[in-house]
Order: structure tokens, then sequence, then C-alpha cells
């Protein structure tokens, strides 16, 4: 395995990168990771999408996608495209998450991410209500802003009648018509319930919920549920194999494997962050933890690599 540039590695954070382990280094050959966070970002980022993309580059992965939740990162990927991006053999995709900051649930803002490239959209995430209910008065390890911006207001995908929004439903068919992912963001169990209803009523087949376990608050029968009406589940592996000091139990995450199927389970990171783990480091570490704990190979590489490829490419 080829590593990091030094400058990119933290000893604390990623120290165990220098340690051998051909198991784990030949199961993220060919990973995919629908879910990193590198800069530019008014939040503290380690790592520039460039750095991003070569240490994915490095270890094999086949895509990574760059998140925002602040602005669409399609632009940033086309102009980094000449500068370096375009040579490695790793591809690079975006898309955009329906924050204030984006004006919200935008189809405008929408068409043009996917019609530039983009393959996924995120529904509200810093501007849901399950978000900033669970953020509300006590620590939860998420980043801050490092400029001044302005509180989130709530967006709901509802209306006062508990219906889907017609606005939503126009993103909805642009979603399906350019074949994109949809994500329920961090939306709270009712409104991803209601979410995917409508996805699924608008014929669109690529249907992730992120992180059930963390804001959503959905307990593992509920997800079970969602997958058996068509949407993949997607746990984030830095919750289980970061910062040792916020893991979660490694038996949460194997019990919603075991509920969903591995069929329909994605692993990504969600890292990128100044205080976590890079990516790579995480995907190596899932790797091994799984193998430890007794999952097939097979099974292992669906949930790093096959299950998410066959999401984000067409």
């Amino acid at each position: 395995m080829t590593h990091a540039p030094s400058e990119l590695l933290d000893p604390e954070l990623d120290g165990d990168r220098s340690t051998p382990d051909a198991e784990a280094d030949a199961l993220v050959v060919g990973a995919v990771d629908l879910h990193q966070h590198p800069g530019p970002s008014p939040f503290p980022r380690r790592m520039s999408l460039l750095d991003a993309a070569r240490d994915a580059s490095d270890a094999g992965f086949e895509v990574i996608v760059a998140k925002s939740h602040h602005h669409s990162m399609v632009t940033d990927i086309l102009a980094l495209g000449p500068a370096g991006l375009d040579d490695l053999p790793v591809e690079v995709r975006g898309g955009i998450a329906l924050n204030q900051s984006v004006g919200g649930l935008n189809p405008y803002a929408v068409e043009l991410a996917l019609r530039m490239g983009g393959r996924i959209v995120w529904f509200p995430t810093l501007s849901s209500a399950a978000h900033i209910d669970h953020h509300r008065g006590h620590d939860t390890g998420f980043p801050t802003p490092v400029v001044e911006l302005r509180q989130n207001e709530v967006l709901s995908i509802l209306g006062d009648d508990g219906e889907v929004l017609p606005e939503v439903h126009d993103i909805l068919s642009i979603i399906a018509a350019e074949q994109a992912i949809l994500t329920c963001g961090h939306l709270g169990v009712e409104e991803t319930t209601k979410l995917i209803a409508a996805a699924r009523g608008a014929g669109i087949e690529r249907i992730l919920v992120n992180h059930p376990c963390f804001v959503v608050g959905a307990s593992v029968e509920q997800a079970a549920e969602w997958s058996r009406q068509g949407a993949h589940i997607e746990h984030c592996l830095v919750m289980y194999f970061g910062r040792p000091e916020r893991r979660r139990e490694l038996d949460e995450l194997l019990a919603f494997i075991k509920a969903v199927g591995p069929e329909r389970t994605v692993l990504s990171s969600d890292s990128g962050q100044r205080n976590n783990p890079l990516p790579v480091t995480l995907f190596r570490r899932g790797a091994r933890g799984l193998l430890d704990a007794g999952l097939p190979e097979a099974d292992i590489r669906r949930m790093l690599g096959a299950n998410a490829s066959g999401l984000v490419n067409r």
C-alpha cells in the first residue's frame, strides 16, 4: 500500500497506517466512498479535495464523492481537473446538499449540480429539524464554522398538511431523470419515510439513508423496513473506527448489517474533518475490524465498494 504524503498523515490519528496489513489493504482496493468531507468548506478540514483524491488513488479506490453541507462541490471538481485531478485513476464525483446556503429545496440548484456532472442530492442536513434538535445544547463533536455564518432555520420537506411539498416532487423528478442518488440527509424518521415513498413513486431507484443511528434516530427495525422498500442504508466508519473517545460500539453496526443485509449496506467514511482520521485510514480500520468480527471477505468488499459502485455509476 502506498501511503499518503507525510504532511497529510497525523501520527495520533493515522498512526496505524504504517502497520502492515495485507488483508485490509486488499479489501479496500476498489472501494467507493460516497461520503467524504474535503475542503474547501466553512468547517475546518484536514485535506483538500486534491489531497483526498491522491490518498484514495494510492489506496486503490474506485470512486470518492466529495460532500459539502454548504455548497455544491461539482464546480470545485471540474476546476481541479486540469490541475491534476483528471490524471488520477480514482473517479471524483460531487453533488449538492439542500440546506439554506443553496436556497433550500431549490430545484434550480439541483438541476445545475446534476447536469454539470453531480451524482448525489442530499436532502437537508444542517437545516433539518432533526439535526438542529440533536445539536441543541450538547456537544456532539460536529464541527463549527471558521467563518461567521447565520444560524440555520429549519427546512422541512413536508407542508402543514403533513404531505411532501410540491418543490420536493419537482426535485425528485430531476433526480429520476438524471438517474442520480437521492440521500435522505439528516431528516428524521417521519420525513425520511415519506421521502422514500415519494422517491419510489417518482421512479427513483437509487436511494440512500445516511447514518440512521446518528441524528436520524432510526432503530434497526426501521432501517430494515426502509431497505425492504428499496433503500440502501449507509453507516459511517468514523463513528466506529474514529477517535477512541467518540467511537460507538461495533455490535451496533453488526446488528444493523445483520438486519438489513450486506447487500443493502453501504459503508462510507464521513471524514475529512480536522480532528478525525483520514478516510482511507477509516476504510482500512473498518476492513480489519469487520474481518476480526468474523464477516466474510465477500460481504466486506460488497459493503466497502460494490454496493456503492452500483449506486454511483450509471
